[in-house]
């Protein structure tokens, strides 16, 4: 985890960009101490993005099957899956 004073997005955006781009992680701005935002790069962003949606999607498919609902098949499962993974792969070999 980086923090950084939020006066360094101001006089040093290029090295803030730098260091979320090189560290993949989010940069924590403090203002009078206290914590004031987070950025990150884009790329960054959109992989955590994806993650939180496909482990919304799999709670769901769990919830349903737990209540007894009709869900996906195993090997549907696996497909969305592997679906994913190749689109993810994808875009960093980008």
């Amino acid at each position: 985890m980086q923090i950084k004073p939020s006066a360094a997005i101001r006089q040093n955006y290029n090295e803030i960009a730098s260091l979320c781009k090189t560290s993949r992680e989010p940069v924590y701005l403090t203002k009078n101490g206290e914590g004031d935002l987070v950025v990150m790069d884009i790329n960054s962003f959109t992989k955590r993005e994806k993650m939180l949606k496909l482990r919304e999607e799999l709670i769901s498919v769990e919830e349903d099957r737990i209540a007894g609902r009709n869900g996906s098949s195993l090997e549907e499962l696996n497909q969305i899956l592997d679906t994913v993974i190749d689109t993810e792969i994808n875009e960093n070999n980008r």
